[in-house]
């Protein structure tokens, strides 16, 4: 079976976005979470060529989407992984398809779009090959299949700040049970990995 595996960076205070995030403006007033991608040390370099190289397909919601297509979105030498370039297939969650893509047309990148989240996880899990589902966002779209039971692991890179507003990850009432794996501290963030907690889970 295909692992789900949901990967964001999160604020300490649970945000995944400053506020005023969106198309052209990036995460908003909250650049500095991903301090750990554009001033990485060796921690943070490893933890994105891992990341990377397990993607076999990648689900991303709309908003997200519309950011990585956007003019000051994605480039070839960036693009997914950070400057590891990995092509994977996305599949993004949306009701209404663009008339076209910015990352089809540039970049060559193969992108499917779906209207369910449902949809989009299993259409990229018989993509994925060998590899995982890696859910890269944004915060709402995790925060569904949190809520929905749908991630078999969860990596969080926490951010050493406080936001105070932005984009929440964790939708209220959602309640969930993981294991914790592993703990990476590097210079920028701390990169947590938890595994879900299931009946047939062993040693639970």
């Amino acid at each position: 079976m295909t692992t789900v595996i949901a990967d964001i960076t999160v604020s300490l205070d649970g945000y995944v976005t400053g506020a005023g995030a969106g198309p052209g403006r990036g995460l908003g007033d909250a650049e500095e979470l991903h301090a750990w991608v554009s001033e990485r040390d060796e921690v943070d370099s490893a933890i994105l060529r891992d990341a990377t190289a397990v993607s076999g397909a990648v689900v991303m919601g709309r908003g997200l989407y519309d950011v990585v297509d956007g003019p000051g979105g994605w480039t070839a030498e960036m693009g997914y992984g950070a400057q590891e370039a990995g092509t994977p297939p996305f599949f993004v969650v949306t009701r209404a398809a663009p008339a076209e893509s910015r990352l089809v047309r540039d970049l060559g990148l193969r992108v499917t779009f779906t209207d369910s989240l449902p949809s989009a996880i299993d259409r990229a899990a018989a993509a994925a090959g060998n590899g995982a589902v890696v859910l890269m966002g944004g915060g709402e779209l995790i925060g569904r299949a949190l809520e929905a039971g749908l991630v078999d692991e969860l990596r969080l890179h926490l951010a050493p700040l406080v936001l105070g507003a932005g984009t929440p990850l964790f939708r209220p009432g959602t309640r969930c049970h993981y294991r914790q794996r592993e703990v990476r501290p590097s210079r920028n963030a701390c990169h947590l990995v938890y595994e879900r907690i299931t009946s047939s889970t062993p040693g639970t």
